[in-house]
């Protein structure tokens, strides 16, 4: 699906034109953690999507089934057959959430005593879990034809729980590139809307490299941006939560303006909302800091958050899984 990438961008400058606050860290340094958040103290953080469907390994099954040598490549060939034949793409169809009760879920969260929820609305893997005008390649369109995130903010909101959704979006620009170095299906996306694209072929030795090469495009952290607007508007989240990578040298000024936009929203909303980031991704006063699976080593007088998996092994369900 193609969409009009210049529209997209003079809108998000004309929000952030008109609100109080500008792209830049002293203007966004002025946004307080809202109140919810300080006297929330537990929330549910969803990780749920094709990756569900071969239950192997992890919520990684996407990359690493294209890493030759893996545990995750082998089980496919032998258990699917050659990724040229049998790509990730062909998972879609399988994932049906013929099971999935927006309503129960909420009401289960809601009972454990949680006050806020933030299901993944893309992880890395590239498939929306939400209605998009931007990629067909999305859980309302394919799969269960259902906007998961859409049903389950609707319970959120009916409740009385804080909405939230996370996006792993930008992992994307290298998550899918191991099936360039051989005969995959990955070969058949080129160009933005495709599902694979970009996959380039370099894979970080570093994760936390903050200047890997090649850094992603201008196109492509465009996309990343105008696709973090568009959850922010159509969901009116009050929590926007970004997974690590984020810390590349080349997301900085697009960080800000997400901030600057989603901060601007919600002024014109009459809400209060926050920004959960990882590393030193944000200036430190601009957003809330997550620690995964940790904590501060002391008391600490500004609201943070920390997150962390149910299982050892697994932030999703696979077969098997390790629970603590």
């Amino acid at each position: 699906m193609s969409y009009d990438q210049k529209a997209w961008l003079e809108k998000i400058d004309e929000v952030i034109a008109r609100g109080p606050y500008a792209a830049d860290w002293e203007s966004l340094s002025k946004h307080e953690p809202p109140q919810w958040f300080r006297d929330a103290k537990f929330g549910i953080f969803i990780h749920w999507g094709i990756y569900s469907v071969p239950a192997f390994g992890n919520e990684w099954y996407s990359r690493n089934m294209y890493i030759q040598g893996s545990p995750e490549f082998e089980h496919h060939v032998k258990t699917y057959g050659p990724q040229k034949d049998f790509g990730y793409k062909d998972f879609i169809p399988m994932f049906r959430a013929e099971k999935f009760d927006a309503a129960e879920w909420v009401s289960l969260f809601k009972k454990a005593g949680a006050r806020y929820v933030v299901p993944v609305a893309e992880h890395h893997d590239g498939f929306q879990m939400y209605k998009s005008e931007l990629s067909h390649w999305n859980a309302a369109e394919m799969g269960p034809q259902r906007d998961v995130l859409g049903e389950l903010t609707a319970e959120m909101k009916k409740q009385g729980l804080v909405n939230g959704a996370s996006t792993h979006r930008i992992e994307h620009w290298w998550f899918m590139g191991g099936g360039r170095h051989f005969d995959s299906d990955i070969t058949e996306n080129e160009k933005r809307g495709d599902f694979y694209w970009p996959a380039v072929k370099e894979q970080p030795e570093n994760m936390d490299d903050s200047f890997f090469e090649p850094a992603p495009s201008e196109e492509f952290l465009n996309d990343w941006m105008i696709r973090t607007c568009e959850l922010i508007d159509r969901y009116h989240l009050h929590e926007l939560y970004f997974d690590w990578w984020i810390h590349h040298a080349a997301a900085r000024p697009y960080l800000q303006k997400i901030a600057a936009y989603f901060y601007n929203r919600a002024a014109e909303w009459g809400e209060d909302v926050m920004i959960a980031y990882k590393h030193d991704s944000y200036m430190f006063g601009t957003a809330v800091v997550d620690i995964e699976r940790g904590q501060f080593a002391d008391v600490q007088s500004f609201p943070w958050q920390t997150d962390t998996a149910i299982a050892k092994n697994s932030w999703c369900y696979t077969e098997g899984n390790d629970f603590k």
